[in-house]
């Protein structure tokens, strides 16, 4: 580190090195962010990022320090705690677990697809990762009861049991492919009630908005709305390549003689593809919408619009949040 360049007085370690106004430099901070090496870093090495972190907030960047040492400990923090209260994630929560995890569970869906007490397991198996993700890419401003994280995860587990058990059973005389498809039907169905039912609370109290410089304006349903749309359909786009072009690659490749030989190696396979698919797919979709999500000020609330015209007259045209991932 002695060959780097020191820190630039003008350097502030929360300003996005990418731009994020556009879909590429979004990719480019997500693709840091949710790099699945992070998982492996030791809980000390995580802890020590946060404290350089907020010393650097702080104006007390450690003699010695570079440029590159702060990046590396913002990616760290980025990864591991949470953007609103800045406490430790759960592993299995974060979204650096997202291809490791979810491949794993992905790739076991797309195999075991055939009989519905596998049907079943893998389906309540992903709602559970499902579960812990949602919670912990919550805003975290908006608290929800255990009583209402176990109903969104009953319910969304009984929908997306309900879609996969019942297209399992209509399919039984369908073309083959159309049978692999079920998966990411269900995991569609379940991701339109999980989260929100996840968030419900967001969407009764609303979320906090706030002004260009971060001032609060007041709480919007709204906002919640339109934050929680765009994670669902995120989270959908997140899925839908591995689901929906894996089971035509496997429906191909299982013809071919080798293939038959091997089918112990067909799971492995598929686990290992959706890996492949997740790599890109996880920073593609987070980076699909802003992070820093925004609403007109004529599309919020009246009572709440009226309140920011009376404070602001009309020098607040948008209110920001943040939507979550």
């Amino acid at each position: 580190y002695a060959k780097m360049a020191t820190v630039s007085l003008s350097f502030n370690i929360d300003s996005p090195r990418w731009d994020q106004s556009t879909f590429v430099g979004r990719l480019k901070h997500f693709l840091n962010i949710t790099d699945p090496r992070t998982v492996l870093v030791p809980e000390e090495e995580l802890d020590q990022a946060k404290a350089l972190v907020e010393s650097c907030r702080a104006g007390l960047v450690p003699p010695g320090s570079s440029q590159e040492q702060l990046l590396y400990a913002k990616k760290l923090y980025d990864s591991a705690f949470h953007p609103d209260s800045g406490e430790k994630m759960n592993l299995i929560g974060r979204m650096s677990f997202q291809v490791p995890g979810g491949m794993a569970i992905t790739g076991c869906m797309l195999q075991f697809y055939r009989t519905v007490p596998a049907v079943v397991f893998w389906q309540w198996v992903n709602q559970s990762f499902n579960a812990f993700v949602n919670y912990t890419n919550r805003n975290a401003a908006s608290p929800i009861s255990l009583r209402q994280i176990g109903v969104a995860y009953v319910t969304a587990t009984g929908a997306a049991l309900a879609t996969a058990v019942g297209l399992n059973l209509y399919t039984k005389r369908a073309p083959p492919l159309l049978a692999r498809w079920v998966p990411f039907a269900a995991v569609a169905a379940a991701n339109c009630v999980n989260i929100p039912m996840m968030r419900q609370q967001e969407i009764i109290n609303g979320i906090t908005v706030t002004d260009e410089n971060n001032n609060e304006l007041g709480r919007s349903r709204r906002a919640a709305v339109k934050g929680i749309a765009q994670v669902v359909l995120s989270r959908i786009t997140m899925a839908a390549p591995g689901m929906i072009i894996l089971p035509i690659i496997m429906e191909r490749l299982e013809k071919f003689t080798f293939m038959q030989r091997i089918r112990v190696l067909h799971g492995p396979l598929q686990v290992l593809l959706c890996g492949g698919f997740l790599l890109f797919m996880v920073p593609a979709a987070c980076a699909l919408f802003p992070q820093r999500c925004s609403l007109a000020l004529a599309d919020l609330e009246v009572e709440l619009r009226d309140s920011i015209m009376a404070k602001h007259g009309d020098k607040v045209p948008y209110v920001y949040f943040n939507k979550g991932l």
